[in-house]
């Protein structure tokens, strides 16, 4: 898996929330879990500069739920995981946060985890082919207008 830990969590939410959470739950059988800061949702502001006056102003809300987790196995070895998704699920949160520290400290079921986040990057990249095609669709030629303007000043 050639993908960089922080695209990690894009790919993993291609997948339903319900898989993910079971296979984090499967994962950890055996595991201590412990939360460094609670599984949490809300929502997160988008703050923009006002391009006149230089001020913040805030274009909009988002849902946004983290988490941050240790795991350790019991021959001692730790690691340690997090995940902030845009979504109002604390507990996938807190999932796909237990997958990513499975998947950095290659701990038991890794590869069960790299599995999900190759094909989750598979169907992003479609969804991403897709969404580039729809988007090519709409183009519009403005050129052509001038040439329409053009004509109706000779008659």
């Amino acid at each position: 898996m050639n993908l960089e830990r922080k695209d990690w969590i894009r790919a993993l939410t291609a997948h339903p929330a319900t898989v993910l959470n079971a296979l984090a739950d499967e994962l950890t059988v055996g595991c201590g879990v412990k939360l460094k800061s609670l599984p949490q949702a809300g929502l997160g502001l988008l703050t923009l500069t006002d391009g006149a006056f230089r001020e913040p102003y805030y274009l909009g809300e988002f849902p946004l739920s983290m988490c941050s987790i240790e795991l350790s196995l019991p021959d001692g070895r730790r690691t340690a995981g997090g995940a902030q998704v845009m979504a109002d699920d604390a507990e996938l949160a807190r999932a796909l946060a237990i997958l990513d520290a499975i998947l950095a400290a290659g701990f038991p079921g890794y590869e069960r985890v790299s599995a999900h986040i190759e094909s989750g990057t598979k169907r992003r990249a479609e969804e991403d082919r897709r969404r580039r095609a729809m988007l090519a669709a709409t183009r519009v030629d403005f050129a052509m207008l001038n040439n329409a303007g053009d004509d109706d000043d000779e008659t």
